[in-house]
């Protein structure tokens, strides 16, 4: 039987072979992907139900959480042929219906080396229409998929051979090193010797290349990011979050006191000695960006997010200066996939690399590869793309993970951070610290644990196994240490428990990748339920049993609630804000970000009252505070963790009716003593899952370990 194999764009899709492959090399693509991506190009051009999806994928396997299931496929296509779900150039999504297969697309038969040339077909294999009453043999043109998809598998995951990478160690610490910067002569490295890559509290290093020592440059433990050196080679430029924007700061390659280069400035870069890169903030927290002289003279906007949660965090600019790649996080403030932007002016941009969220990017010397770190089925990895059309390319994988980027000045190989991170949580009590879990990553930074009201049951989001393993709702009995899946098989973004533990509402993807608020029993007596308009993220439940969410609604979002059954949506507060941080226990207060606080003169973190009246300044600068399981204390972060400290927190009582005590006009300032409120207890801790009282409580002991590695390019 001829083979059946379909071309489209820049992209091979061989059924007979179960291969998705673009410029000769083979797509990593799984199976339940696979074969709807097999479906949609059958029927090019038609309409494909959600309900004739599961059936074809799952058959009567009934207990698949098939809508999860679908869009999870759905999304794994999009991310391996780079569509943008917005934008799509191949599948598209038919709103409450199904999808379609939307691109040209031309079945061929290649010739098979056995055949006689005789035997070969002279005409391109037509593909048969589907037929209904026949839902085992759905596709003519599929029937050899069909029989042959487990060993097929099988045979995709074997051929493929990643491209040959050499990997050179540049740094050997106990701990990690993040952010590589490279001087423009490549002689010289620079990174930050901590964990986070971003809003770092850790300090600068710099390594002459290849085996020099490794020296100290700053003492400034002030959230920091974004090295870059200037075009002599002479300093090295870094960004730091100031209590209401971020500012430019340099310091001499030989080490000494940083000095001041530009207010409302980060991620700045030099286009030449006189002409400056640089991400500003207009109004709130909206960053875009912009070039400069040193002097600030001759400002011209270059981009900046439609929204105004966007921020354009980082920017790299091409070789000839025409054009950046740009980092950004999105409405939600999540990582975005990466931009592609001119420099010449304002001008349309598009989304480049990877569908998953980019961390950073670079281009090669001459201009004609752009690489990225991106995260795609969980995992943080390198990438590239030829400029200007080219299709993304993975160049790693495994377990060990990539972030940061800097291509060395012949173009042949790349520094980056590479290493593991593994988060389990830990808990605070009379018996010391302890850990809770053992097994799998508990994932804080999307959403944080939380103890039910009486303090014997932890929440969190948990993720086993594979890259794509979703990041599940689970549950320990504090006592007994016993956990368990609260919803199993189902990816969460975030999540709250009612008060009285019956219920879940959370936020997961939806087949257009946009976030859905679902409602469901904890019991799972019966199936989730959607909750609200597409789009809705950060739910809570309220005071009455509604759902608190925010809302995107043109440039802003917003604080919005509606009834479990749909009904009542309404707007809770009339101003925008910027997130949610959380609800208190008695569901009097939320938690957020402002973009504009007259009372701290910024972006500032606020205790809005859900019975009316003004919003109460919770922090002079950026801070996540979080309320005790009874409401009884709050929690607030004034001292950031680094490398060598957990930093601290203070644990602040709270009035009956959860009354908040007198606070600065402007709320809490960084260092803060107990002494500011009276009552207040230091926590030597600043990420923390309050219990009942500031003897016990939990956190995510997340472990890291990640050096520089030089990275050949194949």
């Amino acid at each position: 039987m001829a083979a059946r194999v379909f071309e489209f764009g820049a992209f091979r899709l061989d059924c007979d072979r179960f291969e998705l492959s673009s410029a000769g090399r083979s797509l990593k693509l799984e199976r339940k992907p696979m074969e709807l991506l097999i479906l949609l190009a059958a029927r090019n051009g038609q309409l494909v139900t959600r309900a004739e999806i599961a059936q074809h994928l799952w058959g009567s396997e009934v207990f698949v959480d098939t809508e999860h299931g679908i869009n999870t496929a759905v999304r794994k296509i999009r991310q391996a042929l780079g569509d943008d779900p917005e934008n799509p150039r191949f599948v598209q999504t038919v709103t409450g219906k199904g999808y379609r297969f939307s691109a040209p697309l031309a079945p061929i038969a290649p010739v098979a080396s056995f055949a006689p040339a005789e035997e070969l077909p002279k005409t391109p294999i037509a593909v048969p229409p589907f037929r209904r009453q026949k839902p085992v043999g759905l596709f003519v043109a599929l029937a050899v998929c069909a029989l042959i998809a487990i060993a097929g598998i099988a045979f995709y995951r074997t051929r493929y051979h990643p491209p040959e990478i050499r990997y050179t160690q540049l740094t050997d610490f106990t701990d990690s090193a993040v952010s590589p910067a490279l001087s423009p002569d490549g002689r010289m490295l620079a990174f930050i010797r901590g964990s986070d890559p971003f809003l770092s509290s850790d300090q600068i290093y710099l390594k002459m290349l290849p085996n020099g020592e490794t020296r100290k440059l700053t003492d400034d433990d002030r959230p920091k990011y974004g090295l870059a050196f200037s075009p002599d080679g002479a300093e090295i430029a870094y960004s730091v979050l100031d209590p209401h924007s971020f500012d430019t700061y340099t310091v001499s390659v030989l080490g000494g006191e940083s000095r001041l280069l530009l207010k409302n400035a980060a991620g700045l870069s030099w286009l030449d000695p006189n002409q400056l890169l640089f991400s500003e903030i207009r109004s709130g927290i909206h960053l875009g960006l912009v070039t400069a002289t040193p002097a600030r003279s001759g400002l011209r906007d270059i981009y900046f997010p439609a929204h105004e949660r966007g921020m354009a965090h980082y920017s790299y600019p091409s070789p000839d200066h025409q054009r950046a790649l740009v980092v950004e996080m999105n409405g939600n403030g999540d990582w975005a996939p990466c931009r592609l932007v001119s420099l010449n002016g304002p001008s349309e941009s598009r989304t480049i690399g990877p569908g998953g969220a980019c961390t950073s990017a670079g281009w090669s010397p001459d201009g004609s590869w752009m690489y990225f770190t991106a995260y795609v089925e969980g995992r943080c990895h390198l990438w590239r793309q030829r400029f200007p059309e080219g299709s993304p390319e993975q160049l790693t994988r495994g377990p060990m993970e990539e972030d940061g980027i800097a291509v060395e000045p012949t173009g042949n190989s790349v520094i980056t951070s590479v290493g593991v991170q593994q988060g389990a949580i830990w808990i605070h009590d009379d018996r010391g610290e302890h850990p809770l879990s053992s097994e799998g990553n508990v994932l804080a930074v999307w959403s944080p644990p939380k103890f039910s009201q009486d303090n014997s049951i932890l929440y969190f989001l948990l993720r086993h196994g594979t890259d794509d393993a979703p990041a599940e709702l689970w549950r320990t009995t504090v006592q007994s240490g016993k956990s368990e899946p609260v919803l199993p098989g189902i990816s969460m973004l975030s999540f709250d428990i009612s008060p009285d533990g019956r219920q879940v509402v959370y936020a997961a993807t939806n087949s257009s990748g946009a976030s859905q608020i679902w409602v469901a029993p904890v019991d799972r007596s019966s199936a989730s339920t959607t909750v609200g308009p597409a789009g809705g993220t950060s739910p809570h439940f309220g005071a009455q049993g509604q759902i608190l969410f925010r809302q995107s609604e043109g440039n802003s979002n917003y604080l919005e609630q509606v009834n479990p059954d749909g009904s009542g949506r309404l707007r809770v507060v009339p101003y925008p804000i910027i997130e949610i941080q959380g609800v208190s226990p008695g569901r009097r207060w939320v938690m957020a970000m402002v973009p504009n606080s007259p009372q701290a003169g910024g972006p500032a973190p606020v205790a809005i009252p859900m019975n009316g009246g003004r919003p109460r300044p919770m922090c002079v600068s950026f801070c996540v505070p979080t309320w005790s399981s009874n409401g009884k204390y709050l929690y607030i972060p004034v001292e950031p963790a680094a490398r060598t400290s957990t930093g601290r927190s203070l644990a602040i009582p709270v009035g009956p009716g959860e009354a908040l005590p007198d606070f600065p006009p402007s709320g809490i300032p960084p260092l803060a003593q107990p002494s500011i409120v009276k009552g207040s207890q230091s926590i030597p801790r600043e990420n923390l899952v309050p219990g009942n009282d500031p003897s016990h409580y939990a956190y995510v002991n997340t472990t890291v370990h990640r050096n520089l590695y030089r990275l050949s390019l194949p």
